[in-house]
């Protein structure tokens, strides 16, 4: 396993205090703890406690964790364990040891928790972005990705601009956006994975 930069930084700011990283090392990891909480079939109340449970035990292991690469699967096997524990508090031993274990189920959707983790990322580092654009430039790109798209004249009739000023701004919004530190910081993540798997690849 490879440490990425984004995620070894976070959990090195997290176990300093810092509260904003491990806000999103939360947002980042949330999908994957719930996706196993439904293969479990936990219903919302018991779902949202065995988070909880989760990231206080985390909160608590931060300074044992020397390889972040690894912190996935410690929150799998935590996960799991906690549903475990509900299962045998609520339904009782028998029914918990009948209940087929996660780790067991033929696994036909192997890669989506590892998707939604990277989706949650992705979407929380756009909507900080986001919103660190001016108002002119939010509202500019809400309607160029409206479904389906409008026309550049309708763009400019609508926010009074005119059509040749268009392209060009939307460019520098898309500058913007790529400049950020959240963003900044997920392109050189990805990029770093991308390239380091290329020297894994056989000739």
């Amino acid at each position: 396993m490879h440490d990425d930069p984004l995620v070894s930084d976070l959990v090195a700011r997290a176990r300093r205090g810092d509260q904003q990283a491990w806000d999103v090392l939360v947002a980042r990891y949330a999908p994957l703890v719930w996706s196993i909480c439904c293969r479990y079939r936990m219903n919302e109340a018991d779902a949202h406690d065995i988070g909880q449970n989760v990231w206080l035990q985390l909160l608590g292991q931060l300074d044992k964790i020397r390889k972040p690469a690894a912190l996935p699967g410690w929150l799998t096997t935590t996960t799991r364990r906690e549903c475990l524990r509900v299962l045998r508090a609520t339904r009782g031993p028998r029914a918990a040891g009948q209940l087929l274990d996660a780790q067991t189920i033929p696994d036909d959707q192997a890669g989506m928790a590892e998707d939604r983790v990277l989706a949650a990322e992705r979407s929380a580092a756009l909507r900080e972005a986001f919103g660190h654009l001016p108002p002119s430039s939010q509202r500019l790109i809400a309607l160029l990705i409206e479904d389906p798209p409008p026309s550049y004249a309708q763009v400019s009739a609508r926010l009074g601009i005119p059509i040749g000023s268009i392209g060009p701004s939307r460019r520098r919004c898309l500058d913007k956006l790529r400049q950020h530190p959240a963003i900044a910081a997920l392109i050189n993540a990805e990029a770093g994975a991308t390239a380091r798997s290329l020297t894994v690849m056989p000739t």
